[in-house]
């Protein structure tokens, strides 16, 4: 059981040994589990701003950041799978579904994307406004009557 638990080397943990691109300085591991790379990246920044042009230390950092968010989701995704199947859902089958990520990124990042899963209608949730709120918003608008 330990063989198989080390045969599994993830792109934090891969060694300086394993083959590198020269060019990019990555391991070959690392560009197969990478989901965002560099090219796609920079595609994206043009298509928010033609002119835009990133650092290679922030490339790098946003890279690392989508890959840890990725990877955050997998594995709560699966606690929530492994704890549906645990408590005896009725669908058993041994696997994450769609739903589970859909609730992991709700409830941890308030993300909800639509067309996967359910089509039910989300409700916009809208914010109670306290008296004091309501109070400090007339004040600020009788001071700007005055200017």
């Amino acid at each position: 059981m330990d063989s198989d638990l080390n045969d599994y080397v993830s792109p934090s943990q891969s060694s300086p040994s394993m083959s590198t691109n020269a060019s990019q300085g990555k391991t070959t591991a690392e560009n197969a589990a990478m989901l965002l790379t560099k090219p796609r990246l920079q595609e994206l920044v043009r298509e928010v701003d033609p002119n835009e042009q990133l650092d290679e230390e922030v490339e790098d950092c946003l890279l690392q950041i989508a890959d840890e968010f990725v990877e955050n989701v997998i594995n709560g995704s699966c606690l929530l799978a492994k704890h549906r199947i645990q408590n005896g859902q009725p669908n058993r089958e041994n696997k994450v579904e769609i739903k589970d990520v859909q609730l992991y990124l709700e409830r941890n990042w308030n993300l909800w994307i639509p067309g996967f899963g359910t089509e039910e209608l989300r409700p916009y949730k809208r914010t109670t406004v306290t008296e004091a709120h309501k109070q400090r918003q007339a004040l600020i608008r009788k001071a700007l009557k005055k200017y």
